[in-house]
Formats: C-alpha cells, sequence, structure tokens
C-alpha cells in the first residue's frame, strides 16, 4: 500500500495535470499482486472494465486523480480499493465539492460510493435532498438505479454537476426552475428534479406534522387533565348523591311515622269525644281526685253563671215569682245542705245543673221580651 501510495505521488509530482501519470497509476495498481497492496480485484474482466471507467473518467474531469487505500464497510471489514479523488466544480459563484468516488469490490455491477468530504470551512447543511450530512454520503436516482453497461463513471460525475447544481451541499437554497422546461430535460434529470422536490414537501409536511404532534401533545396533556378533573367531579357528584338518597330515606322514614302518628293523634278524632274522657285513673285515690276536680271546675263554672246572671238582672226575686200567673211557676230548686257529708258531688251537680237551667230560661224569656216591644207594650197596658 504505501509503494503504491509512493508511485502515485512520483507519478504526480512531475506534472499534477498529467493525464498518462493517472494511467500508469491505474495500470500499476491493477497489476499489482502483492497479497498486501493488491486490490480486491480478482477477475480479469473486471479489470479491465475499471480501467477503462477509471480513464474515461480522468479524461473528462482532470481534476480527479485515482488512488488506493483501504475501504471500511459498515460490517466492519476492511479491503483495498481504488477511488477517484477530485474537487467538483458545480459552477464559478459557489465553492468546489471535494467528492471521493470508491469503487466497490463488485464493480461494475454495484454502484460506486460517493462521499463528499466534510470541512469546518463549508459543512453540509442539514436535510439536504442528496447527501447526508453526518457521513457525506451522496444518494442520488442514478447511484440508486446504477445497472450495468448502462451506467460509468463519467456520466455519474456528470449528474452529480447537475444534482448539485440544483442544491448545493453547503448552501441551503431551493431549486429554481429558471431555463428549466421538462422537454428539454433528460429522464434522470426530471427524475433528480422531481425527488428534490417532493424532499422539500416531505420536509416541510414532516415539520409541519411535527408541529401538529406537539400541539396534539399539548392537547392531549390538557384533556388527560380535564379528564382527572372530571372523575373527581364524577365521584364527588355520586358520593353527594349517595348522601342525598340516605337523607331521602331517613325523611321518608321519619314522613313516614309522623303520618302513621297524625293518623292516631289527630285533633279532628276527638271532636265526638270530650276532653276529659283522654284522661284515666288508674286507682281509686286518683279517680277520686278526679272527681273532686270535676265537682270543683262545675261549682266554678256554675259560680261564674250566676254572677252574670246577677249582673245582668236575671235573676229571678221573690216579688216577681208571687206576681207570677199559674202556669209560669218558678222552677223548683232542690235543698241541699253543702256541709252534710252524705252529699255526693252528683248531688251537686244535679242542683247546679238545675240553676243553670232555670238561668238559661230567663236568659231566652228576656231575649224574646226585648225582640218584640209590641207585645211587649200590650202586656204593660193590660
Amino acid at each position: 500500500m504505501d509503494y503504491l501510495k509512493s508511485l502515485a505521488q512520483e507519478l504526480f509530482s512531475t506534472n499534477f495535470e498529467t493525464l498518462p501519470s493517472s494511467i500508469q497509476f491505474i495500470d500499476a495498481a491493477l497489476s499489482c499482486t502483492s497479497p498486501h497492496f493488491a486490490p480486491s480485484y480478482t477477475d480479469p474482466s473486471q479489470k479491465r472494465i475499471i480501467r477503462r471507467h477509471l480513464v474515461s473518467l480522468v479524461q473528462d474531469y482532470p481534476h480527479f486523480k485515482p488512488y488506493i487505500d483501504a475501504f471500511a464497510h459498515g460490517d466492519g471489514t476492511s479491503v483495498n480499493l481504488l477511488n477517484a479523488n477530485g474537487e467538483l466544480q458545480v459552477s464559478s459563484s459557489t465553492p468546489a465539492v471535494p467528492l471521493t468516488i470508491w469503487l466497490h469490490e463488485s464493480y461494475p455491477f454495484v454502484a460506486p460510493i460517493v462521499l463528499v468530504s466534510t470541512n469546518t470551512t463549508y459543512p453540509i447543511y442539514d436535510n439536504h435532498p442528496f447527501v447526508d450530512s453526518s457521513s457525506g454520503a451522496v444518494s442520488s436516482y442514478y447511484l440508486v438505479n446504477w445497472k450495468y453497461p448502462g451506467c460509468n463513471l463519467s456520466d455519474l460525475v456528470h449528474n452529480l454537476v447537475k444534482i448539485f447544481s440544483l442544491n448545493h451541499p453547503f448552501f441551503n437554497s431551493a431549486p429554481s426552475d429558471n431555463f428549466f422546461h421538462p422537454s428539454l430535460a433528460s429522464r434522470r434529470e426530471a427524475v433528480d428534479r422531481l425527488s428534490c422536490t417532493l424532499h422539500y414537501d416531505m420536509t416541510e409536511l414532516l415539520s409541519k406534522t411535527h408541529e401538529e404532534v406537539e400541539e396534539l401533545s399539548s392537547l392531549r396533556e390538557q384533556l388527560v387533565r380535564r379528564a382527572i378533573v372530571a372523575e373527581f367531579t364524577v365521584n364527588v357528584t355520586e358520593n353527594e348523591r349517595t348522601e342525598l338518597k340516605e337523607r331521602v330515606k331517613v325523611l321518608t322514614d321519619e314522613a313516614d311515622k309522623l303520618s302513621n302518628w297524625l293518623k292516631v293523634n289527630d285533633r279532628k278524632s276527638f271532636s265526638a269525644e270530650k276532653v276529659e274522657d283522654a284522661f284515666e285513673a288508674t286507682d281509686e285515690n286518683s279517680k277520686a281526685l278526679l272527681d273532686c276536680l270535676e265537682a270543683d271546675r262545675a261549682t266554678e263554672d256554675l259560680m261564674y253563671s250566676l254572677d252574670k246572671a246577677v249582673e245582668q238582672g236575671n235573676m229571678p226575686s221573690k216579688k216577681t215569682n208571687g206576681g207570677r200567673t199559674g202556669n209560669q211557676s218558678a222552677p223548683q230548686l232542690v235543698q241541699v245542705d253543702p256541709l252534710d257529708e252524705h252529699v255526693s258531688h252528683a248531688k251537686f251537680k244535679a242542683v247546679f245543673t238545675t240553676l243553670a237551667h232555670s238561668v238559661a230560661a230567663q236568659n231566652e224569656q228576656l231575649a224574646a221580651v226585648q225582640s218584640n216591644p209590641v207585645a211587649n207594650t200590650t202586656a204593660s197596658n193590660i
């Protein structure tokens, strides 16, 4: 490997732009048989194809020079591969793009590996449609649909010039449709333009989708919080509902008890009965006490009625009684000695009742006389 590198330096040190030097290096690399320095191309026909493609590349794009070096695959294996290294000038107003084109050990039946060399001066911007910003790997329609013999290195570089003119790896600029007509473009160029447009559309759509996802995530958090509050409210309401049911049940029971009590103890049910009948004596002494109280109250009522009759002049006198005619005799009063111990309360009650009837009769007669003054005058004239 060091031998080939020294050979390349020796060949290119004399004249950097001399094509025979590049061709000599290609021939020397392909003819090397050392197990440590020989490239991983063993088939003679494969070597002839590689030589033809590399020679065509350095002839069409002199800025690219052939080299050989170890290449590490993603699975960890390392192989010696030829590569073309150089700068690709896309336009005079943009910086050159440093490229390395590695020829796979199964080339030309497997597409080459194209890498953009990264540097701090011109970093690759993110979300480039054809270049990965982290590894610098190039992916285009031409590479994805690589098929020998229709594809070669010169056409590959030509295609890279086209796609980098649409989107430079170091400048973020949307593709321009100036001086572009679909009928004048090749199929590959049209597909590259379409891929570029779709890439930007997808990038914009993904950006909007991420924003919507964030908004929906925020809304989801709000809904979760609201659901927690609503669930708590429902639980509180259910507890209150249960408590109200229990309270209604208690009040219903109390109302039933009150209704039953009213049915038994309603005052209207006692309208036909005397108040005294609500009390009963449990023994002889209590009965005697109730009789005495009854007699006392009857006596007080009678005395009150007699006092009222005397005040109003309704009590009959002896003179009045003596002047009555035959059928208007005074009521006969029962003579009772109040000091007689053998006089019962019933007898007192009979006497008082007779007096009460007499007073009531006198009141009725007086009321009749006062209501008929003509009869009253006739009686006086007679």
